[in-house]
């Protein structure tokens, strides 16, 4: 009789079923070397037809799959109510900055996706998680503090004809300050800057968190700068704007 040996176990087999070999190919490789070429050759066409084509049949399906596994991972959906919502409006942000992304630097597609899909993901929680802080129950006002009760009769408060004239008449002043600039605009850095700021203003009333920080976010991800340009490039048009003070036309803005 023999005596099996110790310490060895039985051998695994390995699967050989080609059907499974190929599913796990496909889950492992989704944003592959095609999905960066798709987005080179998406670059590169001429009409809106071939963009189309290209982006539905070969990066979408990849912004898709990178989306829902960095919600899945970082576990985004604890502070969303749709993760279906949260997923296509992050898909939706990696479209609009399909034209930035710029391979002659060396970065591989993914790469690039996966931090702008990260860091979309991390602002709009931010955003949901300063909303839900400042956020207050109107079903019962007696459970509100005094400041509560303030400012929530303030918010309910329709601006007055003549209010609503001065904030339009505000925004014209504005918009033609900015347009102004944008004749001034000596670098291409100083257009996108002023272009993206002017982009801010017209949509301020649609953004949910607003402060120093995420406006420098916002003009970053709209412009296309690096924070480094971004910040040389506000310096030399807060010169500029200063220059202002001179003009008539703009001389309100300084008194």
């Amino acid at each position: 009789m023999t005596t099996p040996k110790k310490g060895k176990g039985k051998r695994r087999r390995k699967n050989t079923d080609p059907k499974v070999a190929q599913k796990k190919k496909q889950i492992k490789l989704y944003f592959n070397e095609g999905t960066q070429k798709a987005i080179e050759e998406f670059q590169a066409a001429e009409t809106d037809e071939e963009k189309n084509e290209i982006y539905t049949e070969s990066i979408l399906p990849a912004f898709d799959k990178l989306s829902e596994n960095l919600i899945f991972i970082h576990k985004f959906t604890s502070l969303h109510e749709s993760y279906e919502d949260l997923k296509n409006d992050c898909v939706t942000f990696l479209y609009e900055t399909l034209y930035k992304f710029d391979p002659s630097r060396g970065t591989k597609a993914f790469s690039y996706f996966n931090v702008v899909a990260k860091n979309f993901l991390i602002i709009k929680s931010k955003q949901k998680t300063a909303f839900l802080r400042r956020s207050v129950s109107i079903e019962d006002e007696r459970m509100f503090s005094s400041g509560e009760r303030r400012s929530y009769q303030e918010k309910n408060l329709v601006d007055s004809p003549v209010a609503s004239l001065v904030k339009e008449d505000d925004l014209r002043l504005i918009f033609g300050m900015l347009k102004h600039l944008t004749g001034e605009a000596r670098t291409d850095n100083e257009k996108a800057c002023i272009n993206a700021i002017t982009t801010l203003f017209e949509n301020a009333n649609d953004l949910e968190f607003l402060n120093k920080r995420a406006v420098f976010v916002y003009l970053r991800e709209m412009s296309g700068l690096s924070p480094k340009q971004l910040t040389t490039t506000i310096s030399n048009l807060k010169k500029k704007y200063r220059a202002l003070k001179e003009n008539d036309e703009f001389r309100i803005f300084f008194e």
